[in-house]
């Protein structure tokens, strides 16, 4: 049997029987994934350790269960001390930046986040998005929150972004409780990381310490944003290069792509996978995923493309591993989540395959790499020289306001 096709099978055993089949196959593809011996040592202890605590206890024969203990919103050990960390143009970042200043902005921010999530689950998502946009065009600026104005070209209306990003209100309203509380304290560029934070907890996922202190950027990059955000089509070389463009690895991709475990996308980012160009990426179309295309094709037909569809069509709203076990049974939605799972090797870059395997097998492990991943991108800076301030209303510059 293909090891992917076994990683699935094994996915759909209880817990305890899943531990025992993955010890006796040897946890060959986290080996091969992880990529260090340390790890691999880590897990099969866990495991015999797994054997004993559910022997007598029996879990239920569902699928998307994946054998981890703790709430929702546990908070992950991510290797920060309190130590503060460079992000590149003179700025350094830390956990107690507001801790002293405006010692409410994270709970002002978690307050905001909760309410707008209940109103709308899918806000959860577009708020995630929302950092990840703007840390990919010159860093984690705020940048993306900028509007047009008649001297300064937003993003906004950007491939990638125009008509796709949302949650804006969401950031202005929490901007204006903080500019009550502290004034022209508390940056844009760190709401909207604190906010991808919220948003991942608020959905059942972990928690990290988020480092703050950036700056707002006065510019704006139009065609930074084309360029540098990857499509829904990529594969998987052009996904590992834009990850590589911002200093990013493989790793980072396949990691934050899991953010794909919640949200909804436009008919229009997943034609292809509905034209059969999926399984030229790597997506064979047969059987076991047959019936999830056409129940995609009956959604998107007649919508010019406009219909929406969850990227994760068995937990749409939970922060968890489903997102690579969809994949690993040809059920991903963008054509650029379904290449992952069957990907060739990249030169230098970690295996993407075999990481897309260890992380529907494990969510600990998912969810260990997706905060670390989150804060290296959040370490993501504009150039030196470009300067910054703390704007008083996110959409404008200061000089503008």
């Amino acid at each position: 049997m293909h090891p992917h096709k076994a990683i699935h099978h094994e996915l759909q055993l209880p817990c305890h029987k899943r531990t025992l089949k993955a010890f006796a196959l040897g946890i060959d593809l986290h080996r091969a994934a992880m990529e260090h011996a340390t790890t691999t040592m880590a897990l099969l202890v866990l495991l015999v350790l797994d054997v004993s605590a559910y022997a007598t206890e029996p879990t239920p024969d569902v699928v998307n269960k994946s054998c981890v203990t703790g709430g929702a919103g546990a908070a992950v050990s991510i290797g920060y001390g309190g130590a503060r960390a460079s992000a590149g143009a003179g700025v350094t970042l830390g956990a107690d930046t507001y801790r002293a200043i405006c010692p409410r902005a994270e709970e002002i921010v978690r307050a905001a986040v909760e309410k707008a999530v209940a109103a709308d689950p899918r806000m959860a998502a577009s708020l995630l998005r929302l950092h990840f946009h703007d840390c990919f065009v010159n860093g984690c600026d705020g940048s993306v929150l900028l509007d047009d104005t008649p001297f300064l070209v937003g993003e906004k209306t950007a491939v990638p972004n125009a008509n796709s990003l949302r949650g804006f209100e969401v950031i202005d309203a929490i901007k204006d409780e903080l500019e009550l509380e502290c004034p022209e304290t508390v940056s844009c560029a760190d709401v909207l990381a604190i906010a991808a934070r919220d948003s991942v907890v608020v959905s059942g996922g972990p928690s990290w310490q988020v480092e703050v202190g950036r700056k707002d950027g006065r510019t704006a990059s139009l065609q930074g944003a084309n360029v540098n955000l990857p499509a829904p089509t990529s594969g998987v070389a052009t996904l590992v290069q834009k990850f590589r463009n911002v200093g990013l690895s493989a790793k980072d991709m396949v990691a934050l792509s899991g953010a794909h475990t919640i949200g909804k996308a436009r008919c229009t980012s997943f034609s292809a996978r509905l034209a059969g160009a999926g399984a030229s990426a790597g997506a064979a179309v047969g059987a076991s995923n047959l019936a999830f295309l056409q129940s995609l094709q009956q959604l998107c037909a007649g919508s010019a493309g406009s219909a929406l569809a969850h990227l994760d069509l068995a937990t749409p709203a939970t922060f968890d591993n489903q997102y690579y076990i969809n994949l690993l049974s040809g059920d991903g939605l963008l054509p650029s989540d379904q290449v992952l799972a069957s990907s060739a090797a990249v030169p230098g870059a970690e295996d993407v395959a075999g990481l897309v395997a260890a992380y529907a097998f494990d969510a600990s492990v998912f969810f260990q790499d997706f905060a670390e991943s989150m804060l290296r991108m959040g370490r993501l800076a504009p150039g030196a020289g470009s300067g910054g301030e703390v704007r008083r209303n996110c959409r404008v510059p200061n000089s503008s306001s």
